[in-house]
C-alpha cells in the first residue's frame, strides 16, 4: 500500500487546540499495543510503489531507541543483511529498490560535517521566499536514552505529504527559481545521514485553507538491524478539520498503524502523543528536524562539540593552534571548527528580516569584504565558445592584519551561498601573496553535490587563472603599502660603450652614486599606479578610497596600443624592453603635449571607470534593500491571508456550532 494512497475513513487525532497534539484516539503506551500492531504492519518505501506483501514490518518491544552498530561514519558503511529472512526473489516487477547502503555511501560525499549543516540551513533560506523568518541549529536531547541530537528549525511553508515523500526520495526538486540554493534533491538525505545514523522529520502546511502535517522517519539503524535490502521509509500525514476542530490522519487504518508501529519503535518518541507534541511550537507553517544518534569519532567521542562552548558547536579534533595567536583568531581558521563563525560568512547577503540562530543567539552575519584595506575592485568577464558568460565583479584587498598573517585567497560564492571559502589559488616559497585576499559570486560555474567545490570544467580553470592572474598584479604594485619592498626585476645589462651598428653610447642609463639605475622600475597592472623602487614610502601613491576597475591587460586599449611590440629599436639604435619603454612613454615622456595629453585621457578613464563601478555596487545594495522590501511585503500579505483564512474558518466553526445548537 503506498504512502500516497489516501483513505477518507481516517482515524481522529484530537489535539488541546488547533495547533496542539494532545488527546489522541490510538492508545499506543502499552507493550502489548506495540506488539499487536507490529504483527501486521506494512511500511512505505521511497520509490512509492506498492508494498510486495513480504515486506511486513519488523519490530521489536524494547522500549529504548537503539543505536547503529557501528557509531563512527567512516566505518559505518559495512551493511550484512543477514539479520533477516527479507531478502528477496525477482518478482518480475519494472522497478529497481534503493539499498539502504547507499544511504551511507551517498553521505560520504560530506567529508566535513559542517558542509552537512549547511546543507540543511540552505533548505531554510530557500524558504525565505515562503515567509520563513528564522532557522534554528541547537542541541537538544533523545527522551528515549538521554543522547545528544541535533535540532534544525525553521518557519518557512513547510512540507504538503507529497513534499514529504520527495523530501524523503532521491531526485526529486521542486526548487525552480533562479535564486534557489537547493537543485539536485539530494541534499537533506547527504547531509542528515553523514551527521548522524537516524533523522525525524515534522512538518506543517498551509494551502487553500487546509492545515496538513506529516512525520517522516529515515533511519539507517532501523534499516541495518532489521536486514531490509530495500530503503523504507514511514510516514504519518494528518489533516485538520475545522468542522471538529481536529487533526485526522490520511491514510487507512491498516497503513497508519503499519507505520506508527515503526515510529514508536525506532524514532527517540514512544507514543503518537509524544510525536505529535513536536508539532507545538512549529506554529502555523514549518519544518523541525531532529538527527539523532549522531556520529562519533575516532575517539569514541560525538564529532559535533556540543559542551566546548554553551553558544557554538565546534568539530572535535578540528582545532590546530600554531604559534601565532592572530592567526588562530583569524576568521579563516575558525570557521573550519566552529560553526557560528562559519555560519557567519556562510551567505553572502542575508535579507534583515531572517536571522540563523544557534544555540538560542542569533549569528552575525560577516562579509568578508569589509575586512580588507586598500580595496580594489576588479571586473572579470568568463567567456566560453566566443560567448561571454557573465560579469563578475571581484573585491580584492589586503587582510587588516596584514602583513602580520599567512593567510591569502578567495571566498567563492555561488548564488548567495559560500561553495569555497578562502580558495588558495597561488602558493609560492617567498611572501608574495601574502595577506591578498579576495570575495566574488561566480553563477557562472555549477557546484558540485556537496556544495564544497565546484565542478572542474573550462570555466572553472579560466577562473582559477584569472585569480592567479589579479593576486599577483595586485601583490606587485600594492604589497609596499603593507612594509614590503618593490620586487627588484632583473636589469638588463647594457655595454656602456654600445653605439648603433657596434658604436658606443654611455648614456642610456644613468648611475646614480650607488651604482644603480635612477630610472629602475616594476611594470604596473594597467588601472594601477606606478611604483618606483628609490621613492621614499611617504611619496608612494596610495590607494584611492574610491572603487577602481582593474581588468585584464588585453581588455586596455590605452596600452596595448603603446605596448603592443615587447621590443623596439630606440632612437640610438638599441633593442629596449617593451616594459621600460612602457614606463617611459606614461613618465618619462610627458613633457611633450602629445604625451601629457594621454596621460590625462587615462587618468580621466581611470576615473570614470571607478564612477562606474561605484553605481554598480549602489545599485546592488538598491536590489538588496528591494530583496528585504519584498521580503517583508511578501511575510505581511501571508500573514494577512493566514488570519483571514483562520477568520474563514473560525466563522464556519461558529455557523456549525450554532446550528448544531438550534438543532
Amino acid at each position: 500500500m503506498s504512502n500516497a494512497q489516501v483513505s477518507h475513513d481516517a482515524l481522529a487525532v484530537k489535539p488541546e487546540h488547533p495547533y496542539g497534539s494532545k488527546g489522541h484516539v490510538l492508545p499506543q503506551d502499552s507493550e502489548e499495543n506495540r506488539g499487536s500492531i507490529g504483527a501486521q504492519s506494512s511500511t512505505s518505501v521511497v520509490d512509492q510503489v506498492r508494498t510486495p506483501p513480504e515486506d511486513a514490518g519488523v519490530t521489536s518491544s524494547s522500549t529504548i531507541c537503539p543505536a547503529p552498530v557501528c557509531r563512527q561514519f567512516w566505518k559505518a558503511g559495512s551493511y550484512t543483511d543477514e539479520l533477516s529472512s527479507k531478502s528477496h526473489q525477482p518478482t518480475g516487477k519494472n522497478y529497481l529498490h534503493v539499498h539502504p547502503m547507499f544511504l551511507h555511501s551517498n553521505a560520504t560525499s560530506h567529508k566535513w560535517a559542517f558542509g552537512a549543516v549547511a546543507e540543511l540551513l540552505d533548505n531554510a533560506v530557500d524558504e525565505i521566499q515562503n515567509g520563513a523568518t528564522f532557522v534554528i541549529v541547537d542541541k537538544t536531547t533523545n527522551p528515549k536514552d538521554g543522547t545528544t541530537a541535533l535540532l534544525v528549525q525553521d518557519d518557512g511553508g513547510g512540507m504538503d505529504p507529497q513534499a514529504m515523500r520527495h523530501c524523503m526520495g532521491f531526485g526529486f526538486s521542486d526548487k525552480k527559481s533562479d535564486s534557489a540554493i537547493g537543485r539536485y534533491g539530494n541534499g537533506f538525505k547527504t547531509s542528515t545521514m553523514r551527521l548522524g545514523a537516524d533523522v525525524i522529520v515534522f512538518s506543517r502546511h498551509f494551502r487553500n485553507q487546509t492545515w496538513t502535517q506529516s512525520i517522516g522517519l529515515l533511519s539507517y539503524t532501523y534499516l541495518t538491524r532489521t536486514g531490509h535490502d530495500r530503503i523504507v521509509v514511514p510516514i504519518l500525514d494528518y489533516e485538520f478539520k475545522a468542522s471538529t476542530s481536529e487533526f485526522v490522519t490520511l491514510q487507512d487504518r491498516e497503513h497508519s498503524i503499519s507505520n506508527l508501529s515503526i515510529l514508536l519503535e525506532w524514532s527517540p518518541f514512544s507514543t503518537e502523543a509524544e510525536l505529535l507534541q513536536q508539532f507545538d511550537n512549529v506554529g502555523s507553517h514549518g519544518t523541525k528536524v531532529i538527527i539523532y544518534n549522531l556520529w562519533l569519532n575516532s575517539d569514541a567521542k560525538l564529532e559535533l562539540d556540543f559542551d566546548a562552548d554553551a553558544e557554538d558547536i565546534l568539530i572535535e579534533g578540528n582545532i590546530k593552534k600554531t604559534g601565532c595567536k592572530i592567526m588562530n583568531d583569524h576568521i579563516a581558521t575558525r570557521f573550519y571548527y566552529s560553526l557560528r563563525v562559519y555560519l557567519s560568512i556562510l551567505y553572502l547577503r542575508i535579507p534583515g528580516t531572517f536571522k540563523i540562530v544557534l544555540r538560542g543567539k542569533v549569528v552575525e552575519h560577516h562579509n568578508v569584504a569589509d575586512d580588507l584595506k586598500h580595496q580594489q575592485y576588479i571586473l572579470y568577464k568568463p567567456q566560453a565558445a566566443g560567448h561571454e558568460e557573465a560579469e563578475v565583479v571581484t573585491t580584492i584587498g589586503f587582510l587588516k592584519e596584514a602583513p602580520k598573517v599567512n593567510l591569502c585567497g578567495f571566498c567563492v560564492y555561488h548564488k548567495n551561498r559560500l561553495i569555497m571559502p578562502f580558495w588558495q589559488v597561488v602558493t609560492y616559497s617567498d611572501s608574495r601573496g601574502r595577506g591578498v585576499v579576495g570575495a566574488l559570486e561566480a553563477n557562472f560555474v555549477e557546484p558540485t553535490h556537496n556544495k564544497q567545490d565546484f565542478e572542474k570544467t573550462v570555466l572553472l580553470q579560466k577562473l582559477e587563472k584569472r585569480l592567479k592572474e589579479m593576486t599577483v598584479e595586485y601583490w606587485n604594485c600594492h604589497s609596499v603599502l603593507i612594509g614590503y619592498q618593490d620586487l627588484k626585476k632583473r636589469r638588463h645589462k647594457v655595454p656602456q660603450n654600445l653605439q648603433p651598428g657596434g658604436r658606443t653610447n654611455g648614456n642610456i642609463f644613468q648611475k646614480n652614486s650607488a651604482g644603480d639605475s635612477g630610472r629602475q622600475t616594476t611594470r604596473p597592472p594597467p588601472g594601477f599606479p606606478a611604483v618606483h623602487h628609490n621613492a621614499n614610502l611617504a611619496s608612494l601613491p596610495r590607494v584611492s578610497s574610491e572603487p577602481v576597475v582593474l581588468e585584464k591587460r588585453k581588455e586596455h586599449p590605452d596600452l596595448v596600443a603603446s605596448a603592443a611590440p615587447k621590443r623596439k629599436v630606440g632612437s640610438d639604435g638599441f633593442s629596449v624592453p617593451g616594459h621600460i619603454r612602457v614606463e617611459q612613454f606614461v613618465q618619462g615622456s610627458a613633457t611633450r603635449p602629445q604625451d601629457s595629453e594621454t596621460v590625462q585621457l587615462m587618468d580621466e578613464n581611470k576615473k570614470l571607470r571607478a564612477k562606474c563601478l561605484d553605481h554598480r555596487v549602489r545599485s546592488q545594495n538598491l536590489e538588496v534593500k528591494a530583496m528585504n522590501l519584498s521580503s517583508e511585503l511578501e511575510k505581511v500579505k501571508s500573514e494577512y491571508e493566514r488570519l483571514m483564512e483562520e477568520l474563514q474558518a473560525l466563522g464556519k466553526v461558529k455557523e456549525e456550532r450554532s446550528r448544531n445548537v438550534n438543532t
